[in-house]
């Protein structure tokens, strides 16, 4: 079972600073520039404050025991959290499935997806409540 929570407890330290460290990166370069834009300058964020991550982090699908595919999402921070970026007008639903599928999948707790492509920085925390982590 996913759900959408903001105000979690779960790693919302870790999860604070990452929104704080996103928020810094639009409030830079404001909208209008492509995901890849974003995703280096959070890059540089995180190096800054000495945030660990992986960027473009492979990890696996599992079905039925199995590994049956690799999906690519944009960051793991702390090897705790996905975080998933985007640049589009507003966050719809198919947005919110990705990040949901790569924490059902992957077995990861806590995902961040980003909207860098509107005025003010829009985001959603999601969570796995049945996470067993298999990575």
């Amino acid at each position: 079972m996913v759900y959408l929570e903001k105000n979690s407890l779960v790693e919302s330290g870790l999860t604070g600073e990452v929104i704080g460290t996103a928020m810094e990166v639009h409030s830079q370069l404001g909208p209008g520039f492509l995901e890849s834009v974003y995703e280096e300058a959070l890059a540089v964020e995180f190096e800054l404050k000495g945030i660990k991550f992986q960027k473009q982090k492979e990890l696996p699908v599992f079905y039925k025991g199995r590994t049956i595919k690799q999906f690519v999402c944009d960051f793991v921070v702390e090897n705790k959290v996905i975080v998933e970026l985007k640049a589009v007008k507003q966050i719809g639903e198919i947005e919110k499935l990705q990040v949901i599928n790569y924490l059902k999948a992957s077995g990861y707790e806590i995902g961040l997806l980003f909207n860098f492509g509107d005025k003010s920085l829009e985001w959603k925390r999601l969570i796995n409540t049945k996470s067993e982590k298999s990575v």
